[in-house]
C-alpha cells in the first residue's frame, strides 16, 4: 500500500521525490527502531517473546498494526502530512513485531534443513497480499472513495477498514491453538554474533536487498506514469505493480519447492504448475490484455532457468538472481518504452528468494548466537527506509530513470554475498541452523 500512498500523497501535498520517500523512511525506520528496542530489552530482561509467547506476540503485533491504520483517519481529516508519517511509523512498529515473531517461529516449526523452504512458502503468501493490495487499494483510493476537491479524504475509509481487519484477525488468533516453544537459555550479551562473517556480511545483504526491492516498487508508478516512460495515468500504472510484487510470489513458491526434498521430476513439474497458476492469478487481478503482458512470460522463463542453474544451493541461487536483477536494472536505465518498463518490473521475480536465502545463510552455524543474529537481521530492514530516500534525492537532481543506479549498486553487493558466502560459514556441528530442538511429547522447544 505504500507504493500507492507515494504518488497519492506526493500529488496532494505537492512533494518532491525525496519528501515523498519519507513515507518509506518512517515506515521502515520503525523496523530499525522497533527491533533495536527489542534487542536492547532482550539483553536486560530476556527474550520478550519467550516471556509472552509467540501467539501473544502475533496478537500484539496485529493490534499495534490496527492502531496504526486507525491513525490515518485523523491524518486525512486534518490534512497534515506529518500525521500520515506518524501513522505509518506506528503501523511499521506493529509489522516489526510480527516480523520478529513470525520468521523464527516458521523456522523452528520443523526440520532446520528445510527452514529456508518454509520461509519461502510463508513469504509467497506475503507476496500474494502485496500483489492484490496495489490493485484493491489503488481502486479504493484513486476511484471508489475519490472525490474532486477532497482528494486527501479518500484514504480514510480504506485504512479504517484495514484497521478493523487487523483487530478481527487478532481476535481470531486468540482462539487458535498454536504450538508453544520455550527457550530457557541465558540471553547472550554483546555483539559476539558479528564475529561470524556470514552474519556480518549478511546483515548488509539484508539492508541492500530490502532497500533495493522497496525502492523499485516505490518509484515504479512514477516511472511508468504520465511524465516518464509509458505515460500511463496512476489508475492504470498501479496495475503493473501486480506483476512486480506478483513475480515475487511466483519465485517464492518455486523457491519453496526447489529447496524441498522432493524428487526432481515432481519438483519441477509442480514448479511449472504453480508458476502457471500464479501468472493466471496475477493476469486476472491486473485486468490487462494478454498481448500487453507477453514480455513477462519471457522473464518467467529466465527465472525458471535460473532455478535450474542454481541447483537448490542457496548461495549460488542468490548470486545468480542478483546478477540477473542487475542486468535488468541496467536495461531499465539504458533503454526506453515498454522494454525499460518490463525490465524493471521483472526484477520482482528475482527478488523472490533473497530474503529467505540471505536469512538462512546469515544464521548458519551461529548456534547460541542465533537469536541475537536474527534481531540484527531484522534491524537491517532499515535499508528500506534509507535506500529509497537516497534514490529520491538522486531522482530530484539527475532524473528518475538514472536514479535506479542506487538499487543497481545494491544488487552488485548481493551478487558478491551470494557467490562468496560459502567461504565464510563456520558451522557449529553441535547445533542446527536455529540452535533449537523439539520435545514432541511436551511440545516444548529447548536450546542445545
Amino acid at each position: 500500500m505504500n507504493d500507492i500512498l507515494i504518488p497519492y500523497l506526493k500529488e496532494i501535498f505537492v512533494l518532491k521525490y525525496w519528501q515523498a520517500m519519507l513515507i518509506q523512511f518512517c515506515f521502515f525506520g520503525a523496523y530499525f527502531i522497533g527491533s533495536l528496542l527489542y534487542f536492547l530489552l532482550s539483553l536486560k530482561i530476556g527474550d520478550p517473546i519467550n516471556r509472552i509467547g509467540y501467539k501473544n506476540g502475533i496478537i500484539l503485533g496485529l493490534i499495534i498494526s490496527g492502531i496504526g491504520c486507525f491513525l490515518f483517519y485523523p491524518a486525512a481529516q486534518f490534512k497534515i502530512y506529518g500525521l500520515f508519517l506518524g501513522a505509518l511509523f506506528v503501523l511499521g512498529l506493529g509489522f516489526t513485531l510480527l516480523q520478529i515473531v513470525a520468521n523464527p517461529y516458521v523456522s523452528i516449526l520443523g526440520d532446520p534443513k528445510t527452514a529456508s523452504a518454509r520461509l519461502n512458502m510463508s513469504q509467497a503468501f506475503n507476496s500474494l497480499g502485496t500483489t492484490i493490495a496495489p490493485i484493491l487499494g489503488g481502486y479504493l483510493i484513486f476511484e471508489f472513495f475519490f472525490k474532486e476537491g477532497s482528494e486527501e479524504q479518500s484514504a480514510k475509509i480504506p485504512y479504517l477498514l484495514f484497521g478493523i481487519i487487523f483487530i478481527l484477525i487478532a481476535i481470531l488468533f486468540k482462539f487458535i491453538k498454536l504450538p508453544e516453544f520455550v527457550n530457557k537459555d541465558e540471553i547472550v550479551k554483546g555483539v559476539e554474533a558479528l564475529k561470524f562473517p556470514n552474519l556480518s556480511f549478511g546483515t548488509l545483504a539484508i539492508f541492500t536487498y530490502v532497500g533495493a526491492e522497496v525502492a523499485i516498487g516505490s518509484f515504479l508508478i512514477n516511472f511508468i506514469g504520465l511524465d516518464t516512460i509509458m505515460g500511463y495515468e496512476e489508475v492504470v500504472a498501479k496495475n503493473f505493480l501486480a506483476y512486480y510484487w506478483g513475480g515475487t510470489m511466483i519465485g517464492r513458491f518455486s523457491g519453496a519447492l526447489s529447496l524441498s526434498s522432493m524428487e526432481k521430476s515432481k519438483k519441477y513439474a509442480l514448479m511449472l504448475l504453480l508458476t502457471a497458476f500464479s501468472f493466471l492469478l496475477i493476469f486476472v487481478i491486473s485486468g490487462m490484455k494478454f498481448n500487453t503482458v507477453t514480455p513477462y512470460l519471457a522473464i518467467i522463463g529466465i527465472n525458471f532457468l535460473a532455478f535450474l542453474l542454481g541447483k537448490s544451493i542457496p548461495g549460488r541461487t542468490l548470486g545468480l538472481f542478483a546478477t540477473i536483477s542487475a542486468i535488468l536494472i541496467i536495461l531499465g536505465i539504458t533503454t526506453s518504452g515498454s522494454f525499460a518498463m518490463w525490465s524493471l518490473i521483472g526484477v520482482g521475480i528475482f527478488n523472490s528468494i533473497m530474503w529467505s536465502n540471505i536469512f538462512t545463510i546469515a544464521i548458519e552455524g551461529l548456534g547460541k548466537y542465533t537469536g541475537q543474529g536474527s534481531s540484527l537481521l531484522v534491524m537491517a530492514i532499515l535499508g528500506a527506509a534509507l535506500v529509497p530516500l537516497l534514490q529520491g534525492f538522486l531522482a530530484d537532481n539527475i532524473g528518475l530513470q538514472l536514479s535506479f543506479i542506487v538499487p543497481l549498486a545494491c544488487y552488485f553487493y548481493i551478487m558478491f554475498y551470494g557467490f562468496y558466502s560459502k567461504k565464510w560459514i563456520n558451522t557449529n556441528e553441535e547445533s542446527d541452523v536455529t540452535g533449537y530442538v523439539t520435545n514432541s511429547k511436551k511440545n516444548v522447544l529447548r536450546k542445545h
